[in-house]
């Protein structure tokens, strides 16, 4: 008789038993979603930052090319001013982030790296040299995004824990300027 009425049993009686499955299906699933959603649009920033930067030293080269930075007497601190007010929204701290190295070059071949002590690929000082007309300029700068997803800042160039290096690097030949 018992095992008869639990066959002959309403589908709303059978639900009873699944009530909260959703809910429990949901936590364990939506950790893992949220995480792989932070993370994708963490790796969007750091897109977004890297198209910013490669607009901002083409600007900012731009016065070295042309002569007017060195009319303007530029050294170090002035080219990074100049870089990081192209960085749009991103200028906030942008000078702290951001180590350059702008030189003379021989040939677009031969560089010389430039002293790194902490071994992160980054040097460990500014450098400027904007050379005079027709030389030959290469101007890398380096700019560290903090990342909170660590499994990110694996995949990438990192100079320390939760960071990410974004370069970028142009060399040309400035234009025949008066000197």
């Amino acid at each position: 008789m018992i095992r008869r009425r639990a066959l002959m049993r309403s589908p709303h009686d059978a639900r009873k038993g699944r009530e909260g499955a959703a809910a429990v299906e949901f936590g364990l699933v939506a950790m893992p979603f949220l995480l792989l959603l932070y993370s994708l649009i963490e790796l969007g920033l750091v897109f977004l930052i890297d198209a910013v930067a490669e607009n901002a030293v083409v600007d900012a080269t731009r016065l070295i090319r042309t002569g007017q930075a060195y009319e303007q007497g530029f050294d170090a601190a002035k080219f990074k001013t100049a870089f990081c007010d192209n960085m749009s929204v991103f200028k906030s701290d942008c000078a702290a982030r951001t180590t350059i190295d702008v030189r003379v070059v021989s040939s677009f071949a031969a560089t010389d790296e430039g002293t790194d002590a902490d071994g992160d690929g980054v040097p460990d000082d500014d450098s400027y040299n904007g050379g005079d007309a027709e030389d030959l300029i290469l101007v890398r700068i380096w700019y560290r995004q903090p990342m909170i997803a660590p499994s990110l800042t694996q995949a990438v160039t990192h100079g320390g824990t939760g960071e990410v290096v974004i370069s970028s690097t142009t060399a040309f030949r400035n234009e025949p300027w008066k000197a």
